[in-house]
């Protein structure tokens, strides 16, 4: 796995001078806007759990970033998840989901919260069972030959979470041609990114979000997680993890998979010792962050599109 750290890297290198290693967000997401709407209801629905108290938006709040901003997330009868919340924005934009990438896409992610005994703990049957009872059967009908079924109502949710991105953010703005849409800290903390090494890993249109990375690559990090470990049983992949979005990271702390930092400036220096073997000073974690900020978008309104 270490080798394809060093593959990006070397790519990069070469890559870098011609192009831009951040692409915008796409302006608009096309959807299914019946799917779209239908998923947005059971989005935010806590009948999806099963003590009627969580629903898939408890712990992705759209007004937080995607995140609930807890260390770790509460779930069914208060009991807490194992790992710190991924935001839900852009995700549909990540090469895998979940800190350990066991989902391989959206449609894989979304039946997991729904069954997992510390976040939703529902019984797919007992779900369309439930479902079935509501009005939901109508509508189910409307849009599915099948009306109400495990499937489908991942499929509807899905439909929705695409619709979650963030564009128009200030530095995509930049990166469209307006020089005026950052400030010169921002400008310059984006340049001590990419020559310090942070755009090795986070890069692309999600600034994150499409390799796994070893935590502690230039000393071992302390963590109860394994990463991709957990799901392939490779020792190789010990302490690999999904690189996360930079995509509106002002708004979703804690950060990192345990939550360990409450604010970017901390994270920034820890990340640049450990994974970098870098000792940034103020000046630079300080702009460095002012460019992060840069990368809050605005959250796309599909329903203006309609």
């Amino acid at each position: 796995m270490f080798k394809k750290i060093i593959f990006v890297n070397i790519f990069l290198l070469l890559f870098l001078g011609a192009v831009e290693p951040i692409t915008p967000i796409p302006l608009s997401a096309t959807v299914n806007t019946k799917k779209a709407d239908l998923g947005r209801e059971l989005f935010f629905d806590s009948r999806l759990s099963k003590d009627d108290r969580v629903s898939c938006h408890s712990c992705h709040l759209l007004s937080q970033g995607g995140v609930d901003n807890k260390k770790l997330s509460v779930g069914v009868d208060g009991k807490l998840g194992i790992i710190n919340s991924p935001t839900i924005l852009n995700s549909t934009f990540s090469f895998s989901q979940f800190w350990n990438g066991r989902a391989k896409n959206l449609h894989e992610q979304a039946f997991r919260p729904i069954s997992d005994p510390n976040e939703m703990a529902m019984n797919f049957k007992d779900l369309e069972n439930k479902l079935r009872k509501t009005d939901y059967l109508k509508k189910f009908f409307s849009i599915y030959k099948d009306g109400i079924t495990i499937n489908n109502i991942v499929d509807a949710i899905v439909e929705y979470e695409k619709t979650l991105i963030t564009p128009n953010s200030p530095f995509d703005k930049y990166l469209r041609g307006d020089e005026t849409a950052i400030s010169e800290e921002a400008k310059r903390g984006y340049q001590t990114f990419k020559e310090q090494g942070c755009i090795a890993c986070h890069h692309g249109r999600n600034v994150g979000g499409n390799l796994y990375a070893k935590f502690g690559v230039v000393s071992n990090v302390e963590t109860t997680s394994k990463g991709r470990y957990e799901v392939t049983k490779n020792e190789d992949d010990l302490y690999y993890f999904k690189v996360p979005t930079l995509r509106n990271i002002e708004l979703t702390k804690p950060y990192l998979h345990d939550g360990r930092f409450d604010n970017l400036e901390d994270t920034v220096k820890f990340m640049a010792n450990y994974q970098l073997g870098k000792s940034l000073s103020e000046k630079e974690i300080d702009e460095i962050v002012i460019f992060l900020k840069s990368l809050t978008g605005e959250l796309y309104d599909y329903e203006q599109k309609k």
